[in-house]
């Protein structure tokens, strides 16, 4: 797809953007045109992400907090005076196979990847005009297992299925709602996450193994589908996930 201007003027709310594909997604709306708001919860990174793109601004806010949609949409509107996409981002990882699942840290997976998602669209709803557009970000498709990542991989299927929801629902008031599942992509989640330098090594030879490409997606790969799914050009796409892995799911 060409490259265009079709963003110019557009307000982008993006959680989870200090890193990773967030981070990609941020730099790429602003390049296209957007002004775009990056939400997280780690200062720093949120002020690398907007080093030198004045187009991209930054607030501090955890998605899984109850308060956090009111003050992140009141961010928006205060620096934007609308909200032309938004672009739910934000996740965290703490895998552990059933009989070692933690039931705090499992919450904090769910309020992050699903309820956080859930209640942040829920409150920008009433500013999102027709042309608007939201798209989860997810990952794995729900038929096969990934020993080890019930409750992350459950979190990211539940949205998929939001996705579906929210564009019938949302058609008639000519929002679009979209999933850009990435497959296995170069971030620091599992750093974040707590592993080891070689145990994430050791993880992604595994998965090398089953990727047909036989490489992992790099951010801006990943960024690159968000983008063009909130462009105008993209107005007939909805209630769909675009998976984006490398040929992972065809291979199984």
């Amino acid at each position: 797809m060409e490259e265009t201007h079709t963003l110019d003027g557009r307000a982008v709310l993006l959680t989870g953007g200090g890193t990773g594909i967030g981070r990609a997604t941020a730099r790429r709306f602003a390049a296209a045109g957007a002004d775009v708001l990056v939400v997280g919860r780690t200062a720093e990174r949120l002020a690398e992400a907007a080093e030198q793109h004045p187009r991209i601004r930054a607030f501090v806010a955890d998605v899984a907090a109850p308060d956090a949609p009111g003050s992140v949409v009141a961010a928006a509107l205060d620096a934007f005076g609308r909200i032309d996409a938004l672009v739910n981002n934000a996740a965290i990882t703490r895998p552990a196979p059933l009989g070692e699942i933690d039931r705090k840290v499992a919450e904090e997976q769910l309020a992050t990847n699903l309820l956080g998602p859930v209640f942040l669209t829920q409150r920008a709803l009433p500013h999102l005009e027709p042309g608007a557009t939201v798209v989860n970000v997810t990952s794995n498709p729900p038929y096969y297992g990934w020993p080890g990542n019930s409750v992350y991989g459950s979190t990211k299927v539940a949205l998929d299925f939001l996705t579906h929801t929210w564009a019938v629902e949302l058609a008639p008031r000519g929002i679009r709602v979209v999933s850009v599942a990435p497959g296995v992509t170069r971030t620091p989640v599992l750093h974040h996450a707590g592993f080891s330098d070689e145990r994430i090594a050791a993880a992604a030879d595994e998965l090398l193994a089953r990727i047909p490409l036989r490489r992992l997606a790099e951010p801006d790969e990943i960024a690159w589908w968000i983008v063009n799914a909130v462009r105008p050009e993209a107005g007939y796409l909805t209630g769909t996930v675009i998976r984006v892995d490398g040929g992972l799911g065809a291979g199984g």
